[in-house]
């Protein structure tokens, strides 16, 4: 198995989230802000994926050792410079998280119950607690559940998986036409910021990142069917919360639109 195996058996999952009817149901601010404060969990809980990565591939802690395989190391720590500490459209280094947190905040995005719920998991020191007593969603509690299942019982391969196959770089670009497209019609309101963040995603997932991440499965792999079918199993389950997520957020634009 490899690479391009793996691709054709999560296709039926990839095809579900590029025709998803979410897309054409974001048509107005406020369905773009009911987008937004949904999917920001999403943006950060890849951060905790990418991180999990590190703590694998990498030596976090002192004393310090080389952890086995420098390609896999290198990989992963390209990765997490960017992500971690990327320039802003201003020139500031900021995270990929923080960008979007200050984008939402610029469009008229309500940021105050993410901020309330990343208080709540530094409070409990539980991720899984916080994620109960939320009142998130439950597609929303489901999909960050699953993210932090691999993280705590995953193996690398595994985390990998997830973190590569489960976030499709084929979305953002979907949502950069959106919200180009909201540019035009709504002036008065500045999407310059959330635009920058999404064309900074595809940017990267395609000339770099995404790249890097397949060689890393694939070092991580090798020639080990076992891990091979664990990734595949893995993918399939990951993009499967995501169409998870995708429903919750069409759910929520319906009940607002018929609340009105």
């Amino acid at each position: 198995m490899n690479i391009a195996t793996i691709n054709s058996k999560i296709n039926s999952q990839k095809q579900q989230l590029l025709d998803h009817p979410l897309y054409k149901k974001v048509n107005t601010l406020e369905d773009l802000h009911t987008f937004l404060e949904s999917h920001v969990y999403a943006v950060w809980d890849f951060m905790s994926l990418l991180k999990a990565l590190q703590n694998k591939l990498t030596c976090t802690t002192t004393p310090w050792f080389a952890t086995p395989n420098p390609e896999t190391r290198y990989l992963i720590n390209e990765i997490v410079l960017a992500e971690e500490s990327d320039l802003s459209i201003n020139g500031r280094r900021m995270s990929h998280f923080e960008m979007y947190i200050e984008a939402m905040q610029d469009c008229g995005a309500k940021t105050s119950r993410i901020e309330q719920f990343l208080e709540d998991v530094n409070s409990l020191q539980n991720i899984f607690v916080a994620i109960k007593k939320s009142d998130l969603h439950p597609n929303i509690k489901a999909f960050l559940d699953f993210t932090f299942r691999v993280i705590e019982e995953g193996k690398s391969h595994e985390i990998a998986a997830a973190f590569t196959f489960g976030r499709e770089d084929l979305i953002p670009s979907m949502f950069t036409e959106i919200l180009k497209n909201f540019q035009s019609s709504f002036p008065a309101k500045d999407l310059s910021k959330l635009i920058y963040y999404f064309e900074r995603h595809i940017e990267l997932d395609a000339d770099e990142h995404g790249p890097m991440a397949m060689k890393m499965i694939t070092e991580l792999c090798g020639e080990d069917p076992k891990k091979w079918l664990e990734v595949e199993e893995i993918s399939i389950l990951a993009l499967e919360k995501r169409i998870g997520l995708w429903d919750a957020i069409e759910q929520q634009i319906a009940m607002k639109v018929e609340m009105v």
